[in-house]
């Protein structure tokens, strides 16, 4: 039972439900067409699928095999219109995939079926010309401005090929972009916010009830427990894995359309290699994964593909099972088998794929369904009932094109709003060139000497142009306050409370930054401890 009930109404053009990249994209990109927004996010921005993803803006060269081609060719566009939006956040990246003959199709793909009837002989193999043809349509489908084109490499004289197994010789060599998700998401409320968009973290949607011409949602603060009334003339479930739930339950309504829940689980070890490329593994059984460098000192990999049921509300765990295969898959090409005491690190999350029938978790389409129910638009901006649109799958890297065919749905029902503008406009602190990094972090440098080398990238690979707000004033490194490890300092963690809606010391060490990897108990104790005296002090202050 709430606590506090409130006693004041506001009102809104878009509510937004859930505060992942999907919602937080879209109440970015509504607010700067001129409408009011409000979004609620049950717990923290991007805290459940959002920053459990692979860490990747790609295109997906393995849904050319299911003949996803509308879907590759969108995301590899919107590759490089995101690059040059945010390239503190996100960066080239170059994959490096080993060839043999013994790799396989997964064995119900539209690419398998018809290499079997037109070559059986094949037997399920990916030949290697149909490798060479897949990447060639990839380095091609979406074009390239900052991103280089595939290459073909040999593992027995090339560094690349020093922790592979001998018995790979060859390889090609391709390009996509690594993204830091949960920056990410916190960067486009922050975007958002500071159009005029209220953002409502840890706030839990109660009810949401049609009232005329409006929605009339009930919203509860999961902290402490005050309820209030916000009334919007639209609403947006974008609420993930939730969103089917939230359809049925919440709104209380009928509907056809379903997410299928499918877990996706990594592992991070110490860092298996020198060099700073990926790798792009196939498995016998068909399945693909990953070996990336992570957090200089760290590789991740990943992922796996499995059902995950039906609740959203069970937790997703990277079970000792996934934990084995994962390690099982890169010892098949690592000259020094990966194993499982190893692991520092597992992270898994709940990725909410429409649900097209597809009969395995591999196959199930990663393109997303925007579905809208609402009256007919004949009276102005609103029709006879106020619209709602569920958002069911998608991608990270097609956020951005997700939330403008969002905003196309609803056109109808807000004639005052402008048109799309998000291409390319950058997110806080990626205001400068792609290939500007080296110069800013040269610059921060300069500007605080007492900076390490990594404390200096790390923080520019954060915040772009606004590391140096952080670091504003600092003389010494005592100027930046309290060291809590690991480069962590008091100034920045002020800045994520201010500025990016952290709360608690995991929102800091494993979303906005992830220097879990770094820190011990007792620092992050001392770190929680810290940051909530900060929480009560402020509210005391503002009583």
């Amino acid at each position: 039972m709430a606590a506090h009930t409130a006693l004041t109404e506001a009102e809104y053009d878009l509510f937004v439900i859930g505060g992942g990249i999907n919602g937080t994209g879209i109440a970015r990109d509504a607010q700067g067409r001129g409408l009011s927004v409000c979004l609620a996010e049950m717990g923290d921005l991007g805290g459940a699928t959002s920053s459990k993803s692979t860490k990747l803006f790609h295109g997906g060269l393995r849904y050319l095999e299911f003949f996803e081609f509308g879907l590759v060719k969108k995301a590899l566009v919107e590759r490089e219109v995101l690059l040059e939006a945010m390239p503190h956040i996100s960066w080239p990246l170059r994959f490096v995939l080993p060839y043999s003959a013994d790799m396989r199709f997964e064995g119900e793909t539209p690419t398998s079926k018809l290499l079997n009837t037109v070559m059986p002989w094949t037997k399920g193999t990916r030949p290697d010309w149909i490798i060479r043809m897949g990447l060639f349509l990839y380095d091609n489908l979406g074009g390239r401005k900052h991103l280089k084109g595939t290459e073909t490499i040999k593992l027995a004289t090339a560094p690349e090929g020093a922790p592979l197994k001998d018995r790979f010789n060859k390889a090609y060599e391709y390009s996509d972009c690594w993204i830091e998700d949960s920056r990410l998401v916190a960067l486009n409320a922050r975007d958002a916010e500071q159009r005029g968009a209220r953002i409502l973290p840890r706030t839990r949607v109660i009810s949401a009830e049609r009232q005329g011409a409006h929605w009339q949602v009930t919203v509860e603060n999961v902290e402490t427990g005050k309820e209030e009334i916000i009334v919007a003339k639209g609403l947006v479930n974008a609420s993930g894995p939730w969103v089917e739930n939230v359809v049925k339950n919440t709104v209380r309504m009928n509907s056809s359309e379903g997410v299928r829940l499918v877990r996706g689980s990594h592992i991070v070890v110490p860092r298996l290699y020198d060099h700073g490329k990926a790798y792009f593994f196939q498995g016998e059984d068909g399945r693909i994964i990953f070996a990336i460098p992570y957090e200089t000192d760290f590789t991740l990999i990943g992922t796996t593909d499995k059902d995950h049921g039906n609740d959203p509300s069970v937790k997703p765990e990277c079970t000792p099972e996934e934990q084995q295969y994962l390690c099982d898959f890169a010892s098949e090409y690592f000259k020094k088998p990966v194993t499982r005491d190893e692991i520092v690190w597992t992270y898994s999350g709940v990725r909410p794929l429409y649900d097209d029938g597809a009969k395995s978790a591999t196959a199930a389409t990663r393109d997303y369904v925007l579905s809208i129910d609402a009256g007919p638009a004949t009276d102005g901006p609103l029709g006879s009932e106020p619209p709602l649109l569920s958002v069911f799958g998608g991608k990270i890297t097609t956020y951005r094109k997700l939330a403008e065919q969002a905003m196309a749905k609803l056109k109808p029902y807000y004639l005052q709003m402008t048109g799309d503008w998000t291409a390319r406009v950058p997110l806080p602190g990626g205001d400068f060139p792609v290939d500007g990094v080296e110069r800013l972090i040269s610059d921060l440098k300069a500007a605080h000497p007492f900076l390490s080398d990594y404390h200096a990238r790390r923080l520019v690979r954060a915040y772009g142009t606004e590391a140096k707000k952080i670091c504003e004033g600092a003389t010494e490194a005592s100027d930046l306050g309290r060291d809590f490890g690991a480069t962590l300092t008091e100034a920045e963690v002020r800045w994520q409370m201010e500025h990016e809606y952290a709360r608690t010391a995991e929102d800091v060490i494993w979303r906005r930054t992830k220097l879990g990897l770094r820190l011990g108990e007792t620092e992050v104790a001392a770190l929680d401890d810290w940051m909530r005296e900060r929480r009560e002090g402020l509210a005391q202050a503002a009583e």
